[in-house]
């Protein structure tokens, strides 16, 4: 890093001194199309930290900056009262539920003397939160193949204890979102209001009549949740209250989904889904932390984990709340493509991209490379199936190029290591998907006279795009469960639409959870979500072998089973927090509270776990409990860590009665975990006019951070954006004047974090245009 710092600086020079255009705007492309990409920035000699290291000038923000930000208090104060002492701080909302607190508009250095009031607890910045960008795969024909696998029409047959069938009657769901097209047959009836913190009315419409800009999203969610007529959602007869915070294009801020979350309180709903996020994981965020006082408040609250899969880590806010159920998105029964090439035996899986039209078996052609998918690189394709390296192209621009040259179909192969799932942004006219890195390389090796695809049925296994856990910082496993995600057809305004993320994952568990509300009325969000997860199953990869626990949670939900269980085990998963070597012999304590929830005795036992080397479990061997009593029972780990060898440990405790079981999903984790040291990169127009905006979330803080922009064509250096010593953990964010932006054109943004000696880098394209026209902005 050093090396590359000072060559960085030596070409900031040259940049400096040939001035900089004012008249631009920025939009920020990804590099690579899925939500989150960590790239490992190259090693070096360690940096000389006996002197400052020497930085070009870096913009600065100005302290007449204004910004909106989420103040917290530690104890209930009217917000009048404290800003009294700041007349020029501007009022927006007040939340008494969700937080105690309230958000404010005002200049930086307004904001930094306020954060010195004895009564603040912390001072946020808003972040923006949207939906995933999503493609529509077909157009259906409705159907409810997506509830088979969940078993969610077999619990529909059972009946409540006034003898009405489980269909969610009665039960209030809460759908933050983009609103809903309540005017939709199959949701007119269970459409009961709602409110709009877009247009601050109380007409949860989605947005319709903007160009490019119209919303689908929470309608789809609400089908999933409880459409009643051509489709029938998991509880078709649950009460929906739509409450819209993301508006044009599925965006909103903090303050708008905080403000929902506070009037879903007020409104006493049972349940509330947030099929929405960011790609930061960070458990301390504002929504992660309004979601918990939801569940304190008695509402079950339910949200997505992301779409920035199949990494470690990749888990974002709010799905990283420790009191909500976090979904993570399984496939339900689907043909999937599987590359053939003559002479390799075993056939290469492809991810289908999002928005790809369907793959079939009448591809069967020679294959050829077409390099990054650049015009000039596809000279040869016409009738193949072309492969192309990810990277410097969108996955759009290279699948129409590849299209326009005559292609047959596409295949990208992955830039770094591992798999991928991507978005296509606009209709393609052949098919698209993904492979990994490793199998692109080895099919560059060899001379592929012919290709073809060929389509194997895939069930109940992870999606890739699904986000992983642990949760940095608190090392909680998320997800808590995972739920079908992949082509789910539901509603949409004037149709029906198949989508997939985990965005169509989550509601199938919050109309999971209010069919558990109405079968037991008296349970709260803590039962409902250990009824979930103690009746989970557990899924395999494709080659059979079990998924992690951050990676599933407790496995796919089995609504029937969770209905008709008779013993609760809560919390549903357990973590031992973080060992250290220095422990040598440590041991960590975890409590399990088991309900016998039934009108008979139960015996319970643990299975003893597999022996491991340096890890000691101890634990009850037997619990009697009668009917509807409870028992904590403490559980111990005694870890000799210098043993140990990994850095994350995981695995399933097992309760035994008779021959039920449930299995309980724990985490422990020795030393500083390799988690990302820098995410959820965010860059575009900031609301003050010739001012932009960077935000970026640290989960580590940083002894280093900057972001460097490069010319895409030949990687020459331009210049930092920002570049910082010593930076705390959280999020941050700056606003930069136009005048420090260089000419208009494409660059490549490395945002790299240096912390402890480790290092880790995110890239994303940032388009300087000429200023014209609305703004736009862009994540990384």
């Amino acid at each position: 890093m050093r090396k590359l710092t000072y060559v960085i600086l030596l070409q900031f020079i040259l940049f400096a001194l040939t001035g900089i255009k004012t008249q631009s705007r920025i939009v920020v492309h990804p590099v690579l199309s899925s939500k989150q990409a960590q790239l490992r920035s190259p090693k070096s000699a360690e940096h000389n930290h006996s002197r400052p290291l020497i930085h070009p000038p870096i913009p600065t923000e100005l302290p007449q900056t204004e910004k909106i930000a989420i103040v917290m208090l530690d104890k209930p104060q009217s917000p009048q009262e404290i800003l009294a002492q700041f007349p020029t701080l501007k009022l927006r909302y007040t939340f008494e539920h969700a937080l105690i607190g309230f958000s404010v508009k005002g200049t930086i250095e307004t904001l930094q003397q306020l954060a010195k009031h004895t009564n603040i607890l912390n001072i946020s910045p808003v972040n923006n939160y949207q939906v995933e960008r999503i493609s529509p795969i077909f157009q259906p024909e409705p159907n409810n193949e997506n509830l088979k696998i969940i078993g969610g029409d077999e619990a529909r047959g059972l009946y409540d204890q006034n003898n009405q069938r489980i269909t969610g009657k009665g039960v209030t769901v809460g759908v933050i979102d983009t609103g809903i097209d309540y005017t939709h047959p199959d949701l007119q009836a269970n459409f009961k209001g709602g409110q709009d913190f877009v247009d601050g009315d109380s007409d949860p419409m989605e947005t319709k009549g903007i160009a490019g800009a119209s919303t689908l999203h929470g309608t789809h969610v609400a089908g999933i949740i409880a459409a009643n007529g051509k489709i029938k959602g998991v509880a078709p007869e649950a009460n929906i209250i739509a409450y819209r915070a993301l508006g044009p294009g599925g965006s909103g801020t903090t303050e708008q989904v905080i403000a929902a979350i506070e009037q879903a309180i007020k409104d006493r709903v049972d349940i509330v889904n947030l099929s929405l996020g960011n790609n930061v994981n960070g458990p301390d965020l504002p929504i992660s932390l309004a979601l918990n006082h939801a569940v304190e408040k008695g509402i079950t609250a339910v949200t997505s984990s992301g779409n920035s899969g199949p990494n470690r880590w990749t888990v974002g806010s709010p799905g990283t709340a420790a009191k909500a159920i976090s979904v993570g998105a399984s496939t339900p029964p689907q043909e999937i493509p599987y590359l053939q090439i003559t002479g390799n035996q075993a056939p290469i899986r492809m991810e289908p991209l999002q928005g790809s039209p369907e793959w079939n078996q009448s591809i069967h052609t020679n294959l050829a490379f077409g390099g990054l998918g650049r015009m000039e690189e596809l000279n040869d394709v016409k009738e193949k199936i072309v492969m192309l390296k990810r990277g410097q192209l969108t996955f759009t621009q290279k699948v129409k190029n590849a299209a326009k040259a005559g292609a047959a179909a596409v295949i990208i192969s992955n830039n770094t290591k591992g798999s991928f799932s991507g978005n296509l942004k606009e209709t393609v006219p052949i098919p698209v998907a993904a492979i990994s890195k490793q199998d692109g390389e080895m099919i560059r090796k060899i001379d592929p006279s012919s290709a073809r695809t060929i389509l194997i049925e895939e069930k109940d296994i992870l999606a890739d795009f699904s986000s992983r856990g642990p949760v940095t910082g608190t090392w909680e496993i998320k997800p808590d469960v995972v739920a079908p995600g992949v082509a789910i057809n539901s509603t949409i305004p004037g149709g029906y639409l198949s989508l997939q993320g985990t965005s169509m994952a989550a509601p199938h568990v919050a109309g999971a959870c209010a069919l558990i509300k109405q079968a037991h009325p008296n349970w709260g969000p803590d039962e409902i979500k250990a009824a979930l997860m103690n009746t989970a199953k557990p899924i395999t990869n494709q080659n059979g072998q079990e998924y992690k626990t951050f990676e599933q949670g407790s496995g796919r939900i089995q609504p029937l089973q969770a209905i008709k269980l008779e013993t609760l085990v809560l919390p549903g998963s357990l973590q031992f927090g973080k060992f250290k070597l220095a422990d040598n012999l440590h041991q960590h304590q975890a409590f399990v509270k088991i309900k016998n929830v039934s009108d008979t005795d139960k015996n319970y036992y643990f299975t003893i776990p597999k022996q491991e080397q340096g890890l000691q479990w101890d634990f009850p061997l037997s619990i009697k409990l009668k009917p509807h009593e409870e028992k904590q029972i403490p559980i111990r780990m005694t870890v000799n860590a210098d043993q140990f060898t990994k850095k994350i440990y995981d695995g399933y405790l097992q309760l035994n009665e008779g021959s039920n079981q449930i299995k309980i999903p724990y985490i422990y984790v020795l030393e500083e975990p390799d988690y990302p040291r820098v995410m959820g990169f965010e860059f575009g127009n900031a609301d003050k006019e010739n001012t932009y905006r960077y935000e970026v979330y640290l989960p580590g803080g940083a002894d280093e951070f900057g972001i460097a922009l490069f010319h895409p064509s030949n990687f020459q250096f331009v210049g930092y954006l920002d570049w910082q010593r010593n930076v705390p953990i959280g999020a941050l964010e700056k606003e930069i004047s136009k005048t420090k932006l260089p000419v208009e054109g494409l660059y490549i943004a490395k945002v790299f974090a240096r912390k402890s000696g480790k290092e880790d880098m995110i890239e994303a394209m940032v388009e300087i245009l000429p200023e014209s026209g609305e703004s736009q902005f862009g994540k990384k």
